[in-house]
Formats: structure tokens, C-alpha cells, sequence
């Protein structure tokens, strides 16, 4: 079973500190490769053992830098192709450029296509992922596509933190889904099933969000807001007014991805959100990091799991949700 080779798991500069915790579920240690640059900023990447034969898994998030983060995923993919490694799986946990995933207006870009084109053709057989912002871009690569979920990070979190008078809500109406597999399999502190709500949610403009409504009843209730990334704060932390104003007792929030740009953390910081949840796909920005409200969790060793799975060719669809 498997490829012929060892198994061999390697790290740009995006998210060592993920790349170990990985490797520690894995009992091996992160590969040997020079990952520096060159005066000029160009990406200086070298492997530094041999890798002929091997089972090779990249891990590198494409977060912020997004541009310079991706560009290491794609020297360091044909490093390994050129290096004679039997197969290269990029692990990306946090896709970049998911948002740019249809031309919804004139004479823009599908960038999520873009970037998978490239993904291919710098050498990977196989890509191992994480919440993508739109689940379609799945069809956007030529190669196999394993998309993992965080829901059973988050879920198990909250049933062991159970919320009295529970309520799961989707920030925005393309949400609901997500928030309905949520609510299904929480429940209250008092373990009566946990409901459903959502937010109307009109954008004018990138970055910036208007809820216009709350549909389903919150007052009195513990909501939870469920998404799959945060990245300037609006949005979450215009539904949690909307969801105080409606007569919500407490709001939290939980989400795979936080990339929390801008402002994002001096919003969330005077919001209405009591606590966030959130896992280490992106590592927290040091403002962050000071923001006593947000909990971090591992998906390390579901991505170990995976990694095992994928290695091993047996099935990965037990770690879906």
C-alpha cells in the first residue's frame, strides 16, 4: 500500500510552527530544506536531502503575504517534481484567493482558477485542503482534491463547552449549509437541540458588509456564528449587533480561517462577541494574539490523519463532515 517511498513532510515559511505540530502527530521530523532568500526578496528554496522515490506533502497555507506565500508553494513544487519525488501533495489549509471563485461583474478575474492552473502545472498530484471559501473550486484543479472540514475541531469543542439555549448562525444566506450540519449535531447546555438562524446580509462593495435582517428567532438565546474565514471583521461583527439588537442574550462566534486584516481584531475587540474559536490553519497576528476573547484550536492532527490516509491509499472520507 502506498508509494514505494517514505513519507516525508515539508514547510515553507507560511506556517512552520503547524508543519511541527504535524510532524508530532506523525512521529517523523519536518524535511530538510533551505527556505531563505536572496537579497533582492526572490525566494531562495533548496532540499537539503534526498527525496528520489519519496512520498512528499508541502505544507503552506497561500495566507497574507498571500502573493509571496503562494509564489514559495510554487518554487518549492517544482524543486520536488525536478528532485524525482514519486508524488508531491500540496497541503494549502488556507487557500488564498477563494473569494475570487466566478466573474459575478464585468471584466474581472476568476483567480481561484488562475491559481489552480498554476498549482498544476508547477507539479502537484495531489491537493489536501481546508474549508475553501467556495467548495466548487474543487473542480477547479485537473488532480484529486481532498477537502477536510473543521467542524469536527469546533463540534467537539462545544460539546464539551455547551452553550445553555443554543442557536447556530449562518452569517450570511450562502452559510446556511454549513450552519445547518452545525446545528444538527450541537446541542444546549441542557441538551435540547440547538436551532437555526441566518443573516441577510447585502454587500455594496468588497470588504464591506451590511446585515439588513435576522431571520429566525434568537431573543433570549446563545448564538454561535459559524463561518469559514474572518477576514476585515465587518461582517461578523455587524451580525453580532444584529443579533444582540434582536434580543440575542450572548453571541460567540467560531471560524476555520482567520486572516483578521486591517482593523480587524480593534473590531472584534469592542464587538459584541464574547468569545471566538478558531484553529491555527493561519498563524494569529500578534494583535491578535492579545485579544483575550479568541481561543485557538489544532487541526494538526486532523491533517495528520489525512496525510496518513493519503499515504497509506486508504480512505480519507471518514474525516469529512
Amino acid at each position: 500500500m502506498g508509494t514505494t517511498g517514505g513519507i516525508k513532510v515539508f514547510s515553507g515559511n507560511a506556517n512552520r510552527e503547524l508543519t511541527q505540530e504535524i510532524c508530532a502527530n506523525l512521529s517523523c521530523d519536518p524535511g530538510s530544506a533551505t527556505t531563505d532568500r536572496f537579497s533582492d526578496g526572490e525566494f531562495n528554496f533548496q532540499i537539503t536531502e534526498n527525496v528520489r522515490g519519496a512520498d512528499v506533502f508541502i505544507v503552506q497555507p497561500t495566507c497574507p503575504p498571500t502573493d509571496a506565500h503562494l509564489m514559495e508553494l510554487l518554487v518549492m513544487l517544482d524543486a520536488f517534481r525536478r528532485s524525482s519525488a514519486e508524488r508531491v501533495t500540496a497541503v494549502i489549509p488556507y487557500f488564498g484567493y477563494a473569494r475570487s471563485d466566478k466573474k459575478d461583474r464585468p471584466r474581472v478575474p476568476i483567480a481561484a482558477k488562475l491559481v489552480a492552473n498554476l498549482i498544476n502545472t508547477a507539479g502537484a498530484d495531489r491537493i489536501l485542503t481546508m474549508d475553501l471559501h467556495a467548495a466548487q473550486i474543487q473542480g477547479f484543479f485537473d488532480i484529486p482534491v481532498d477537502h477536510l472540514f473543521a467542524a469536527p475541531v469546533f463540534i467537539g469543542h462545544y460539546e464539551k463547552h455547551a452553550l445553555p439555549d443554543l442557536t447556530v448562525v449562518a452569517p450570511d444566506t450562502g452559510g446556511a449549509e454549513r450552519a445547518r450540519a452545525y446545528a444538527k449535531r450541537l446541542t444546549s447546555a441542557d441538551g435540547s437541540p440547538a436551532t437555526l438562524a441566518l443573516c441577510d446580509k447585502r454587500r455594496e462593495k468588497a470588504n464591506v458588509a451590511e446585515v439588513m435582517n435576522v431571520v429566525g428567532d434568537v431573543e433570549g438565546r446563545s448564538c454561535l456564528i459559524v463561518d469559514d474565514m474572518c477576514d476585515t471583521g465587518g461582517s461578523l461583527t455587524k451580525v453580532a449587533a444584529a443579533l444582540r439588537k434582536a434580543g440575542a442574550e450572548r453571541v460567540h462566534a467560531c471560524f476555520t480561517h482567520p486572516v483578521l486584516s486591517g482593523h480587524a481584531c480593534e473590531l472584534i475587540g469592542d464587538s459584541e462577541i464574547e468569545c471566538i474559536v478558531t484553529t491555527n490553519t493561519i498563524p494569529l497576528r500578534d494583535v491578535a494574539c492579545r485579544l483575550r476573547k479568541i481561543e485557538v484550536l489544532s487541526i494538526a492532527p486532523l491533517l495528520a490523519k489525512a496525510i496518513k490516509s493519503i499515504h497509506e491509499e486508504t480512505s480519507v472520507s471518514s474525516l469529512f463532515v
